[in-house]
């Protein structure tokens, strides 16, 4: 078995700042995480063992500090908290920052926004919270819910497949002739990496392995575009989760992660998947010993 890692995988920069200045705050003083700080389980409660509290419901928060999670929120939440007297940590990705002002900046040129996303995730529920008026599209049937407008500025939740959004685009420009569309891009880079690692990894492979939480919406992108090129795909979101019975002696199998997967977890699959092709050369061994033993 021979097994192959995408070029492009695992934790992103705006993930791992994050983690860093949770766990670098919690060593001096008490410090709480508004909602998850990324989609991650393993990494959420590696949070918790080292002293960071998790709260959902900002009527729950004790601590001083606040800490905003790397997918952002909106001016509203931010108001808010300050106005408990809260001191807030900013741990929002920098390329969520870039969709925040994009966004804004349409608005303000008098486009009626529309958002290429998860309508329920935390980043987009961030961006929309402060408009005034908005529309939330996924898929093909959400397009043809819209109404007509005279003017439509698109913009992306950061962790969209670019084809995706760029079908979208093209389908919300063909079914609205007389209206003026603007797209802005603001699917971040490392999530563009990561998409295109995977087509080719995935064109080159009889299984791939995608290690990320069930909660991670990049993580359920990157199963849907392996899918794409490859039969035979399997979302872990551990070494754990992995089954022999996945896999032949002679696949390649590739593996790719999402942005909050932690490089031990990844390690982990892999280690595992090393010990099983290594089993499976050894059985072959020892099936052709014994075959030779029997003819002599």
């Amino acid at each position: 078995m021979k097994i192959l890692r995408a070029t492009h995988l695992g934790m992103c920069f705006g993930v791992r700042d994050a983690i860093a200045l949770a766990l670098s705050r919690s060593k001096s003083q008490p410090v709480t995480v508004l909602g998850d700080l990324v989609h991650n389980e393993t990494v959420l409660k590696s949070l918790r063992d080292q002293g960071v509290k998790i709260e959902h419901q900002i009527a729950s928060v004790t601590t001083p500090d606040i800490m905003i999670t790397a997918h952002g929120t909106s001016e509203r939440t931010l108001h808010e908290l300050r106005e408990r007297g809260l001191n807030v940590l900013e741990a929002t990705c920098p390329l969520v920052h870039v969709a925040h002002r994009a966004v804004a900046q349409l608005v303000r040129d008098g486009w009626h926004p529309v958002i290429i996303g998860r309508r329920d995730h935390v980043e987009v529920r961030g961006i929309t919270d402060d408009l005034a008026a908005f529309d939330v599209v996924l898929s093909e049937e959400d397009v043809h819910a819209l109404r007509e407008k005279p003017r439509f500025g698109i913009a992306a939740q950061t962790t969209q497949p670019i084809g995706k959004v760029q079908h979208l685009v093209a389908l919300i420009r063909e079914r609205f002739p007389r209206s003026e569309v603007r797209f802005i891009d603001t699917v971040c880079q490392p999530t563009k990496q990561r998409q295109t690692a995977a087509i080719e990894l995935a064109r080159q492979c009889d299984a791939v392995i995608v290690i990320g939480s069930a909660h991670s919406n990049n993580t359920h992108e990157l199963v849907a575009t392996c899918g794409q090129f490859c039969a035979r795909v399997h979302h872990v979101q551990s070494a754990a989760d992995l089954h022999s019975i996945w896999f032949n002696e002679h696949d390649t199998v590739g593996i790719t992660a999402g942005t909050s997967t932690p490089d031990e977890t990844i390690a982990a699959v892999e280690h595992w998947l090393h010990d099983f092709a290594e089993f499976q050369v050894k059985l072959a061994e020892h099936m052709n010993a014994s075959l030779h033993s029997a003819a002599v």
